[in-house]
């Protein structure tokens, strides 16, 4: 049997504030008077019972104001997502223990695999599973989850942990199935790994918040010059934006109670804003080449890497909290083998 729920003096201790029982919520709300703020969508109840007495423009001041609450977290948020991060550190190690099963069936047992941990461990997964091998690694959000697990191709793994309390990890990790990275491979996750590099590094109070982006993005439009892929400078590369058609998405996202946390806020507040201790981001650079992307070698066809990690802004920088895991690509190489050893 689950917990029960807990007694009205026990939450309204818990939780610093009075506490009524639920179920007289909806009439408690006919009798009202005065302004209301809803969050909608949630409960049809609630709804019904403000019919005249809310309106959109009121219900989106409160959502806009919510996601801005939630930019800084306090300290009972950042050990929720260092749980979060630690037991996806050990879903990721799961999957690395059974992933020559998962060459004899299919991505599927790398979902199955990574949900048994955040089920064990937490409440849910955070977000849809992307367990993409191959090719599948140059789709951004391959959520299928159906296709082969081959030695000699990629792993592109995407996941995160939901805790109890509902706060998630997002990490990728991009890992060789038969253990080894190819010299192509390599030199690819090498370069990703160098901007992720640099984007971790451009995380601190006062930066802008953008500054993290720029940096990991001019680290990939220069590797795509020095390996000819597009013509330089780099310089106009980034003004006219041609790195963007393999490296396709933004570098990170608020992170917390959702995965793209605070996402209703205000641009001025959030994508505009400088950074602050308390903001937790994820930095999480790519490169991408499409199966049928003709204006690149055909070696590079099919291959996908994306690098992501949970990092907080710090007083005196940042901290990365999902560091359990490696990054560089001899570490992976020694992490899986020491796992499958």
């Amino acid at each position: 049997m689950g917990r029960p729920p807990p007694l009205l003096a026990e939450a309204e201790q818990l939780l610093g504030i009075p506490a009524k029982d639920v179920r007289e919520l909806a009439g408690a709300l006919a009798e009202a008077t005065g302004p209301v703020r809803a969050v909608r969508g949630h409960d049809a109840g609630i709804e019904a019972a403000l019919t005249d007495k809310v309106t959109a423009e009121r219900d989106e001041e409160l959502r806009v104001y919510l996601s801005e609450a939630r930019l800084v977290k306090d300290s009972f948020e950042v050990s929720e997502l260092e749980k979060a991060c630690a037991a996806t550190a050990r879903g990721f190690e799961d999957v690395v223990k059974v992933l020559d099963k998962a060459e004899a069936t299919s991505e599927r047992y790398i979902e199955g695999t990574f949900f048994l941990r955040a089920r064990v461990e937490g409440n849910d997964i955070g977000y849809g599973s992307i367990c993409a091998a191959g090719p599948h690694a140059t789709t951004l959000h391959w959520v299928r989850n159906d296709g082969d697990v081959r030695s000699g191709d990629l792993l592109l793994l995407d996941a995160g942990v939901e805790t109890d309390e509902l706060y998630t990890a997002d990490i990728t990790r991009t890992l060789p199935i038969n253990g080894r990275y190819t010299d192509l491979q390599r030199k690819i996750y090498d370069a990703v790994y160098e901007a992720q590099e640099a984007g971790i590094a451009a995380v601190k109070p006062g930066a802008a918040y953008r500054d993290f982006h720029d940096a990991a993005q001019r680290v990939l439009a220069e590797k795509l010059v020095e390996w000819g892929l597009v013509e330089g400078p780099v310089e106009r590369v980034l003004e006219l934006g041609l790195q963007r058609r393999w490296t396709l998405h933004g570098t990170g996202h608020m992170l917390g109670m959702d995965v793209h946390d605070c996402a209703a806020a205000r641009t001025e507040v959030y994508v505009d804003t400088t950074l602050e201790p308390g903001m937790c981001l994820t930095v999480e650079p790519g490169l991408y080449f499409q199966a049928d992307d003709l204006t690149v070698p055909e070696e590079y066809r099919g291959i996908g890497v994306r690098i992501e990690d949970d990092i907080l802004v710090t007083e005196d920088g940042n901290r990365n909290l999902s560091d359990a895991l490696p990054r560089r690509s001899d570490e992976v190489e020694a992490w899986m083998a020491s796992l499958k050893g």
